[in-house]
């Protein structure tokens, strides 16, 4: 395994890790991570690299602003402290994010890039592809999608109104002194996304949910589920294929269900891996 320290375009450096193939990869698979989705919340990590490395393709575990609560930095521009997490993401730096990692790809000189996301991070992945359509990725890999509104359903009115009277006073950037969901310390500018913003808040258990950014996407890939996963209301197979039925080239995706498994792969953790594995035989890449 090889630590990467890769620098957005505004400066704020974002921490990786790349699990190298024994020979020359043509082939990287880039996984961005989900809201505090890191390698000790989420073991999987470490078996897809491990599994992928072995089959002589590149694994690059990719965190963004969100993967820890609160971390500082230093700007890789200004060379002044900078500090990001959870607790204060701005949901629109998510492109900006997901760039960093497609250049450093492209740098590396990989034929093929897949370009994947677990919960919240397919979500980005989602978003970053469908704002740019961006021809480096060869393919996407949507790992168990973040249903936001089954986490926004927690938050009553009584603190709705709360996180909107402190964004008119101008107090966005104040420290909200209740936890977001029960268990996210947060700024008012970042619940107020959580609650209101459409940016990661786009699949849907709903038919009739806003799915625009899912229709805008060209790419084709795959996406994946464990068939336990509790934000889908009970139904993890029809969440996943309301998803992929409003993408352009529905046809082309594979749906993947990972029996008796919830939101974060436990127990299956090398079976996610071989699957994912198998895809990429499958694609030829």
């Amino acid at each position: 395994m090889k630590e990467l320290n890769i620098a957005t375009q505004s400066g704020t450096v974002l921490h990786g890790v790349l699990f190298p193939a024994e020979t020359q990869a043509k082939t990287v698979v880039i996984a961005i991570t989900g809201i505090h989705g890191n390698f000790y919340s989420n073991p999987f990590y470490y078996n897809i690299g491990e599994t992928l490395s072995k089959a002589g393709v590149d694994f690059l575990y990719a965190q963004t602003r969100n993967a820890f609560g609160k971390m500082q930095e230093v700007n890789a521009l200004t060379n002044e402290p900078e500090i990001i997490g959870s607790f204060n993401e701005d949901f629109a730096k998510t492109i900006e994010d997901l760039t960093a990692y497609l250049d450093f790809a492209e740098q590396q000189g990989y034929e093929n890039i897949v370009l994947a996301g677990h919960s919240l991070g397919a979500n980005k992945v989602i978003y970053y592809l469908s704002e740019t359509q961006d021809p480096r990725v060869s393919k996407f890999l949507l790992l168990s999608p973040a249903n936001v509104t089954h986490l926004t359903n927690f938050v009553g009115e009584p603190e709705r109104a709360y996180i909107r009277q402190m964004i008119e006073k101008g107090q966005g950037q104040k420290l909200l002194p209740f936890e977001l969901f029960g268990w996210l310390p947060a700024t008012a500018d970042t619940a107020y996304q959580w609650l209101y913003s459409p940016l990661l808040n786009n699949v849907h258990v709903e038919k009739d949910g806003d799915f625009s950014q899912v229709e805008k996407i060209s790419h084709s890939g795959a996406l994946l589920i464990g068939t336990l996963d509790r934000f889908t209301y009970g139904d993890p197979s029809g969440f996943l294929r309301n998803i992929n039925n409003h993408f352009t080239n529905s046809q082309a995706n594979e749906l993947i269900f990972i029996e008796n498994t919830g939101h974060t792969y436990q127990q299956k953790e090398q079976e996610l891996a071989d699957k994912i594995r198998d895809l990429l035989t499958t694609w030829g890449i």
